[in-house]
């Protein structure tokens, strides 16, 4: 399985607990991170490189501002990652935090299981192995 790990750098301290979370939940699996400005670039970034991989692991994190930013930049993320996964039919986890706050983020990507990096890993995983076993 070839799989790698889209990475966006805004709030990038929680961002990195996402990737830890990710490569957690692959064990052993020495994956690629590529680091890329935001969340807004993910689907994107997860568009070019879906030819070279078999899943993609998404990680970023909107934290809500004074303005309505927050929302548009979720709603392309979510929706432009979701597009990406069924046009070039590759499983993406998609472990994108959308949060109100900094403390609701950090929760959210802390060492555990309910780390969204580890999450979304886990769900590509699953995505991949349903994928191989259709296709057998």
């Amino acid at each position: 399985m070839k799989i790698a790990i889209v990475a966006g750098r805004f709030n990038q301290a929680i961002t990195e607990n996402l990737v830890k979370g990710a490569q957690k939940a692959l064990g052993e699996q020495k994956v690629p991170v590529y680091w890329i400005p935001g969340a807004y670039e993910l689907p994107l970034a997860c568009q070019l490189l879906s030819e070279k991989h078999d899943a993609l692991i998404a990680v970023g994190a909107v934290i809500r501002g004074e303005t309505s930013h927050f929302d548009y930049v979720c709603e392309v993320a979510s929706r432009g990652i979701a597009e990406v996964s069924r046009q070039k039919e590759i499983p993406i986890g998609f472990g994108v935090i959308t949060a109100d706050t900094v403390r609701q983020a950090a929760a959210r990507s802390a060492d555990n299981d309910n780390n969204f990096g580890y999450k979304a890993a886990m769900a590509a995983i699953d995505m991949l192995n349903l994928k191989k076993k259709i296709n057998e």
